[in-house]
């Protein structure tokens, strides 16, 4: 996006709006007794009630879980004692907004609270000509300050047209030598924060793919998947959204073809607490401009 491109700003706008709406509806559904599935599913919904698409599935990862969990076909798990992290993402035509609040059923208010003033720290330090590794100091040093740990093999990340994930990376720590933010770029910045060393890995679970070429394939089952596959836009999926006809074989046939990849669920490597607060910005002349603004309010 040029600088100075009115639609697609009109259009993050937008995105970032509705967002924020269904964030609001959602986090409320997060109670003791309600299913991951249930919260997973209205937000959803609601997004393409609003006209929008999703830019991935929503993500409801628990306690450990950092991202890429969403819930499985018929999952019954329920919330009891958790924390919650949120992460939802909405495009319209292909503008993206991508945000994240964490949901405290555990009793871990600071921890929510270190994520949450970690992202405020950040969005007041993020404009034209900052580097990214200042960012990240400044989130570093809020968590730290709560005496927690950031991940830091996690980061923020640019967003642009259909692609939810590309560069600049912004580092939840202090980078001596980094790259500087540019007006035009929208970046999504995620402070994690965690009680644990700071460090996730990928788990077994696997519920969120995407299309990474379209090949040909022989197998029925599977080109029913891929053409179904294919309505994303390249976006990521989550498995359920797939016809229930097209069987988890034709999923993971199209794995082995190459044609799609998974993304594992990714999760604190101690086995400890991680909360995550996310905003979506527009890079501006001037400053920033926070399009998933009112998402803490």
């Amino acid at each position: 996006m040029s600088a100075f491109d009115e639609d697609a700003l009109a259009k993050y706008r937008e995105a970032g709006e509705i967002l924020t709406t269904v964030m609001a509806e959602a986090r409320e559904l997060v109670e003791p007794g309600a299913t991951h599935l249930e919260v997973a599913e209205h937000a959803e919904n609601r997004i393409r009630e609003e006209g929008a698409g999703l830019a991935f599935p929503v993500n409801v990862s628990i306690d450990e879980e950092a991202s890429h969990a969403t819930p499985e076909r018929d999952d019954e798990a329920e919330f009891g004692e958790d924390v919650v992290c949120l992460d939802i993402g909405v495009h319209v035509d292909g503008y993206i907004a991508d945000a994240a609040v964490t949901v405290d059923l555990a009793g871990e208010t600071e921890l929510v609270e270190a994520a949450e003033q970690a992202l405020e720290a950040a969005v007041d330090a993020a404009g034209p000509g900052v580097p990214v590794g200042e960012i990240g100091a400044e989130i570093e040093d809020v968590i730290g300050a709560y005496g927690y740990t950031p991940v830091y093999n996690l980061s923020g990340h640019g967003v642009e047209r259909f692609d939810a994930h590309t560069g600049p990376n912004v580092p939840n720590r202090g980078v001596d030598r980094s790259v500087e933010l540019e007006p035009g770029q929208v970046v999504a910045i995620e402070p994690f924060a965690t009680t644990g060393r700071g460090k996730v890995g990928e788990g077994s679970e696997e519920e969120i793919f995407e299309l990474t070429q379209d090949v040909s394939v022989r197998n029925r089952a599977a080109r029913q998947a891929l053409e179904q596959v294919r309505e994303f836009d390249g976006l990521p999926f989550a498995a359920r959204w797939l016809d229930a006809s097209r069987d988890e074989m034709a999923l993971r046939r199209l794995v082995r073809q190459g044609a799609v990849k998974g993304y594992p669920v990714l999760k604190e490597q101690d086995g400890e607490l991680v909360s995550q607060a996310e905003h979506t910005l527009v890079v501006t002349e001037d400053g920033v401009e926070a399009t998933t603004e009112g998402l803490f309010s």
